[in-house]
């Protein structure tokens, strides 16, 4: 469900601002090296929690749609059981793409996401792809 040139089309072509769903100030998850990495690359991190904690320089909001502005990208990292709900959020946003992180599973989800006509990865991480390109 995860191919390669939909990997690249999000990386390279969807745009710049990312929306990360679980991103705190909690070092020690991988929501927060993976931003690093984001950050690095260029692209706009901006961090939804329900903390709406400052990450990384970017002010947190407590869900995607309180985010005052678009966003291109929302990358999940939530149980499996919360995703589709993320997802479905992504697209009343607009955003242009959905990418589950490793573990994060959702088939229905992938689904509804891109019949709504999205590009979504499943079960992959920015930071291992980036490298790759």
């Amino acid at each position: 469900m995860s191919d390669d040139a939909t990997v690249r089309k999000i990386l390279l072509e969807s745009g710049d601002t990312w929306a990360v769903v679980g991103l705190s100030n909690n070092t020690a998850r991988a929501a927060y090296g993976v931003a690093q990495v984001l950050q690095r690359a260029g692209k706009r991190v901006v961090p939804v929690h329900p903390k709406a904690e400052t990450v990384l320089g970017e002010p947190g909001y407590a869900t995607l749609a309180d985010v005052p502005f678009d966003v291109d990208v929302v990358d999940v990292f939530v149980n499996s059981s919360l995703a589709g709900a993320v997802a479905d959020e992504a697209v009343a946003k607009g955003a242009k793409a959905v990418w589950f992180q490793l573990d994060v599973i959702d088939r229905d989800a992938y689904a509804r996401t891109t019949a709504a006509g999205l590009d979504m990865v499943m079960d992959r991480c920015p930071a291992i792809e980036l490298p790759r390109l």
